[in-house]
């Protein structure tokens, strides 16, 4: 019989999931992410995902703009990848997703509302 994932495991597993994830569809990996799990939410941070040509980009108020908005699209093309991979380790169905990136610190914030409360079942071992 199979124990329980705790808390802390499905955590590290949707993090790298992300990882994965930014390394495959958006061609370069954070340098550091953690995630939260929070009643029916994750919460991912990922620090250090801009490029090198980004971070040149950045510098000037419309590069800003548009690395935003360039980010912002790719997310939304991949959306569905990206929901099913959390799904999978889950079992929970993706509600929405949000996502932001600061240019000015290369950190990007990904936060997934779920159809039920995550932690309470991670609580209860039905998970």
């Amino acid at each position: 019989m199979r124990m329980p994932k705790t808390k802390g495991e499905i955590e590290a597993q949707i993090g790298e999931s992300v990882i994965k994830f930014e390394k495959e569809y958006m061609g370069r990996g954070p340098r550091e992410a953690k995630t939260y799990i929070i009643n029916d939410m994750i919460l991912a941070r990922l620090k250090g995902v801009m490029t090198p040509a980004e971070e040149q980009l950045a510098k000037s108020q419309d590069g800003a703009v548009l690395i935003k908005r360039i980010r912002v699209e790719l997310l939304e093309g991949a959306r569905g990848l990206l929901g099913n991979m959390i799904s999978e380790i889950t079992g929970c169905r993706i509600r929405s997703l949000h996502s932001d990136i600061s240019t000015k610190t290369g950190e990007r914030i990904i936060v997934f509302t779920l159809d039920e409360n995550l932690e309470e079942r991670i609580k209860s071992g039905d998970i």
